[in-house]
């Protein structure tokens, strides 16, 4: 079931993704616009688009969260190996993602300053930029 979930959602999702169907996708709500008049504008015809584009809508966020998902483990797989293999890293970060938020955060904050940024010298983040910058 599992394995037949994956195929499906990423052959969706892929599918999703294109410009195709985002071309389907607006001219079925300009045909339905379209036919307003016909329908004569009424509660009906304004149920029909609501109705579909919910649903469109429903079952999309659970196939696009499950592609977020295997792509972060799959990116933290990839990550944690880079960090196994390279020899002056340390091992300790591999697993990090397993942590709160909170940890993660105190851990970030331990990183920066033990790389020399003072705290309350320079805005959050700044720091980093500014070594971000200066490899250029």
């Amino acid at each position: 079931m599992d394995h037949l979930f994956t195929v499906m959602a990423n052959r969706i999702a892929g599918w999703a993704g294109q410009p195709f169907a985002f071309i389907v996708a607006a001219f079925s709500v300009i045909l339905w616009a379209l036919s307003g008049p016909v329908f004569g504008y009424s509660d009906t015809w304004q149920l029909v688009i609501n109705t579909s584009t919910t649903i469109v809508t429903f079952l999309m966020v659970f196939l696009i969260q499950n592609a977020q998902n295997r792509d972060a483990v799959a990116l933290q797989a990839k990550l944690d190996e880079l960090i196994r293999a390279t020899r002056a890293a340390r091992n300790q970060f591999i697993g990090i993602e397993h942590l709160t938020e909170k940890e993660v955060d105190m851990l970030r904050v331990e990183l920066e300053e033990q790389y020399g940024e003072e705290e309350g010298e320079m805005p959050p983040g700044h720091a980093a930029l500014k070594r971000l910058l200066a490899r250029r």
